[in-house]
Order: structure tokens, then sequence, then C-alpha cells
């Protein structure tokens, strides 16, 4: 992939995480880091683990350097990897039993997010969009966008209101017609006021 996932946006593009192995922990950020990464199961009896990479290349996680927790206080290194049925087997420096490995199961591994590919446009990260302000056509607050979601029928941006349940929108053109990384905020159109809403309205 291009480094974690970008986000689909409104418009296409060819990087999307729950297209490659599972949807990247939606957003999931600690001072600007990302979720590459989580470890699964042991494999073998030296130390090996499965992990699951929420990368378009799994293999991308390799040129990352250093991967830490989610408090960052701990930190990996993955000194091999090779490709499974839908996850890499990787060995992480240090870990050389079962029993260590074992113990690392379910373990998520962040990157900082300074460390990922520059996006093109209309592509985002899932970190880049959760935290962002949602407002109407006409700048009425909606929320906050708290998670994005793929059910597989394309992402699904959850926004939280002050007050009452979180909405689930279509992150289409439709529905939002503008992402304003610099100014903090998503615009929504709302789906009960318009026509014809499609993610690939606006796609070439």
């Amino acid at each position: 992939m291009r480094g974690s996932s970008p986000v689909q946006g409104p418009t296409p593009h060819p990087a999307h995480a729950s297209g490659a192995r599972h949807p990247l922990p939606q957003g999931e950020r600690v001072e600007r880091t990302v979720c590459v990464a989580r470890i699964g199961a042991a494999h073998g009896v030296r130390g090996a683990v499965k992990l699951w990479t929420f990368t378009e290349d799994p293999l991308a996680v390799e040129r990352y350097g250093p991967l830490l927790t989610k408090d960052g206080a701990r930190q990996f290194e993955l000194t091999s990897a090779r490709e499974g049925k839908g996850h890499l087997i990787a060995v992480l420096k240090g870990v050389t039993t079962r029993e260590q490995a074992e113990r690392l199961n379910g373990v998520e591994l962040f990157v900082a997010r300074e460390k990922l590919p520059a996006t093109d446009d209309n592509e985002y990260y899932h970190a880049d969009l959760i935290g962002l302000a949602a407002v109407t056509t006409t700048d009425e607050p909606l929320g906050r966008v708290v998670a994005i979601h793929n059910f597989g029928a394309g992402d699904i941006l959850e926004i939280a209101p002050p007050q009452g349940a979180t909405v689930l929108l279509p992150f289409s053109n439709a529905v939002v017609p503008t992402v304003d990384l610099a100014g903090g905020r998503v615009v929504i159109e709302m789906p009960g006021e318009i026509e014809g809403d499609s993610r690939d309205e606006g796609s070439t």
C-alpha cells in the first residue's frame, strides 16, 4: 500500500484498507500515530507470530522501523516477515520462544503518522479523519467524526453529536462534498436532503 491505507475518499483511489486485509482499526491515534498491524497467535515454537497488517502491501510494515504499542511504552522490530494466508508470519527481535509470542497476542502496533507516505488528492488516512468536526453545508455543527467503518459496501463515517446516538453516513461525494483537513472539518449534506446519492458520483 501507500502507507497505512488511506481511507477511500469522495473520489476513488487504489489503496483502501478493508480491500487489503482488515479495516484499519478506525483511526486510532496516540499523539498522531496510526495502527498498522496487530499481533495474532504464536506460530511455531521459536517465537514467530501471525501478524495481521492494515496496509495494502502487507510487507510495508517492514519499512517503518520500530513499531510501537498504543501507549508508546514498548517497541518491536521486525527481523523477518513472510506472507501467510491473509496475514504475515513475522519474527520480532527479542521474541524467541512460543511462550513469549503467546503473551503478545492481540497487541496492536503503531507508527508515527509522519512516517507514512503523503496521500494523493481525495485520499485520507483514518487517523486524519478521526476527530474532525462535522458541519452541515450551512455551517451548523453536527458533531465529530469518531470512527470509519466498512461493512463491505463502502466507507462509513460515524459521527457523534454533542448529545444522543452516533450517526452513520456514507463517505461519498454526495454526502461528504468537502473534507477540509486544514480547517479541521468535514462538510455533510444529509442523505435525506439529497437525491441519487452514490459512492461513485463525481468519480472518473
